[in-house]
């Protein structure tokens, strides 16, 4: 074991402590993935990362993304936080405002403005209406019927999302998920607009695990989704945690012909890990 620098970001948070916490072993360097799982495991949080030494020309480092009971190739409250943690812990990007992310999923590009970070959202690796009986699951897991629904889209970023946009956001506050009718359904999503507090859409996601305070894969999905509909246009501000007691916001802007998933990050503890 040795001593590596740790640090828990907030990610996403309008204030102190009320986005995501977010886990970040600063140097993961010669762990094997049973080591990182099972840290993964122990911290509890909805994700862990590890940063890396990048592997792949452009990037300016490389992280890998755990849950607590498996890795992804790519999320976004993560992606945001772990830029954070690597410039928190010396990192100097080769341009300048300018960071590129290696991940499982390919190379992420960032910026950062003091302390708001914001990736390009990644293209969609499946997208388009669910059949009829995935959409049942889908009503099934979170306790709505067909007259609840509007729309329906797979969004897979990385994580499978399956997005449903209700009618209001009083609707999306009130879902009451089943999680153990998830089953291969794992990662689901309601959206309306607009939002609470003046904000232009009211988020949430849920896995089997629980529901995500606020989760930057899924915003990503859905601002493609909701920009291409003409639903909402680039800038717009999500609101998502409202359910949890949290106040995230996401902030989304179009930009060198890519939309930008952002939001404000913060070093809550920073210490060190023994690993």
């Amino acid at each position: 074991m040795q001593e590596r620098a740790f640090l828990q970001v907030d990610v996403f948070g309008a204030g102190p402590y009320a986005g995501n916490p977010l886990a970040v072993v600063a140097d993961g360097s010669g762990l094997s993935d049973a080591q990182m799982q099972r840290f993964a495991s122990w911290t509890n949080l909805s994700e862990t990362t590890f940063l890396l030494p990048p592997t792949t020309p452009g990037a300016d480092y490389r992280v890998r993304i755990f849950t607590p009971e498996t890795e992804l190739p790519f999320a976004g409250h993560p992606t945001l936080g772990s830029a954070h943690a690597w410039r928190a812990t010396g990192g100097v990007p080769a341009q300048p405002g300018r960071v590129v992310q290696e991940c499982a999923l390919g190379l992420v590009e960032l910026r950062v403005e003091g302390d708001h970070w914001a990736f390009a959202a990644p293209p969609l690796r499946r997208e388009g209406a669910p059949s009829p009986a995935t959409l049942d699951l889908a009503l099934d897991a979170l306790g709505l019927t067909a007259a609840d629904v509007l729309e329906a889209s797979w969004l897979d970023n990385g994580p499978p999302w399956l997005a449903l946009r209700l009618r209001s956001a009083e609707d999306v506050l009130a879902v009451r998920p089943r999680y153990e009718r998830f089953r291969e359904l794992d990662h689901l999503g309601v959206v309306a607009a607009p939002g609470t507090d003046g904000t232009d859409t009211e988020v949430r996601g849920f896995t089997p695990g629980g529901e995500d305070p606020v989760t930057g894969s899924l915003n990503a999905g859905l601002a493609r989704w909701l920009t291409s509909t003409g639903l909402v246009s680039a800038p717009y501000v999500a609101s998502q945690g409202t359910a949890l007691g949290r106040t995230g916001r996401v902030h989304v802007t179009a930009a060198d012909g890519q939309l930008w998933i952002g939001g404000t990050t913060t070093t809550a503890i920073s210490g060190t890990v023994r690993l």
